[in-house]
């Protein structure tokens, strides 16, 4: 299945983080009861907002925002731009 996100909307693979505690032990994101908020750049729409980010960005997206949609295995979100609030370099 092909999804090519409409407007001012971003289709976002979500990456769920490895946490490290202070002594070194790394925690499997499964532990955290916390959705993501990171996410891969996958596909974007055409609206004016969208000249500064690009396919395979990283970003942070509000904690609740967009919808979800699953591909097979797969899950991905689908956010509004004003949701996005940040990329990660």
């Amino acid at each position: 299945m092909t999804i090519k996100p409409l407007g001012e909307r971003v289709l976002v693979k979500p990456v769920e983080l490895e946490e490290k505690t202070a002594s070194g032990l790394i925690l499997p994101s499964s532990s955290s009861k916390e959705k993501p908020t990171t996410g891969e750049v996958i596909a974007l729409g055409k609206g004016e907002k969208l000249e500064d980010l690009k396919i395979k960005d990283k970003v942070v997206y509000s904690k609740y925002a967009g919808t979800e949609i699953k591909d097979g295995e797969e899950k991905y979100l689908l956010l509004n731009i004003d949701d996005i609030l940040a990329i990660v370099e």
